[in-house]
């Protein structure tokens, strides 16, 4: 399950299915948002809200161009939003899988969304809380975002359903098994039961792993969109942090039935992300 957002974002009652990381921006972020780099950080939040209103007004002529130059417009737009909220980026690692595949990460900040497109573009799965978001949810809607209700687990096969059948269809899906935004220095459990879609679709499952680092290759913690972290808050951190990149490692891809249940298959993507 994918949560672009805690905090704030997040409804008031916990989910009945999903669990909550234990990371909080008081525990587990360092440092504070300095206001000597207020100019800095205001012309890079311009300049990343920029970029989304013309992702936003141009997507019909997008929509209209052929899967693979779609697919090249976008990943450069996202690599584009990364690099103005003042974050390098590095992708590594082995070339995405083609055609219907199951993206699987883990999650730290609002910024893995555009990390996640960045390496291949994806229908995201999301939150129902997110199509409400200001420009957020638009853009979510019209990038085909699959919606999950996250307080009705008897919703939970309904939306497996919907993600098998977007897989079927040749349809690259990405989803945050652990279900909730972590540090980056500590990690939560994938939660196996987006991996049925994969199973039921037969087509493979991507690891992918998502680290933030400061210069000598130290966890940054400014990105991590944690506990009652705002996104205004978790905007203004990154948008002043310096030296900040984001890494990228793409997995080896995890072959259609090469796992007996979507326990093993779980746990064996899970590994991939977690190992060095």
């Amino acid at each position: 399950m994918a949560t672009v957002g805690p905090g704030a974002l997040r409804t008031a009652a916990p989910s009945v299915w999903l669990p909550s990381a234990p990371c909080t921006p008081q525990t587990c972020v360092d440092g504070a948002p300095s206001w000597t780099s207020a100019p800095r950080a205001v012309a890079r939040l311009v300049t990343v809200l920029t970029l989304i209103v013309l992702g936003v007004l141009l997507m019909p002529l997008v929509a209209r161009a052929s899967m693979t130059a779609r697919e090249r417009l976008v990943r450069f737009w996202c690599r584009a939003i990364v690099r103005a909220a003042g974050v390098r980026l590095r992708i590594t690692g082995e070339t995405p899988a083609t055609g219907g595949a199951l993206l699987v990460a883990n999650h730290i900040s609002w910024l893995d969304v555009p990390l996640l497109a960045a390496v291949r573009p994806a229908r995201m799965l999301a939150k129902t809380e997110v199509g409400d978001w200001p420009v957020a949810g638009a853009l979510a809607a019209r990038g085909g975002c699959l919606f999950i209700d996250r307080d009705r687990l008897r919703a939970l096969p309904l939306t497996v359903d919907r993600i098998a059948e977007a897989l079927r269809a040749g349809t690259a899906v990405a989803v945050f098994p652990e279900g909730s935004t972590w540090c980056g220095r500590e990690q939560g459990h994938f939660r196996r039961a987006v991996f049925q879609a994969a199973l039921d679709a037969r087509v493979p499952v991507q690891p992918v792993r998502i680290r933030y680092m400061m210069p000598g290759g130290a966890a940054a913690t400014a990105p991590a969109f944690v506990g009652e972290d705002t996104l205004l808050a978790s905007l203004w951190r990154v948008a002043t942090a310096r030296g900040i990149t984001a890494e990228v490692v793409v997995r080896p891809s995890l072959a259609p039935g090469g796992h007996p249940d979507r326990k093993a298959l779980a746990r064996t993507a899970q590994l991939s992300v977690t190992d060095p």
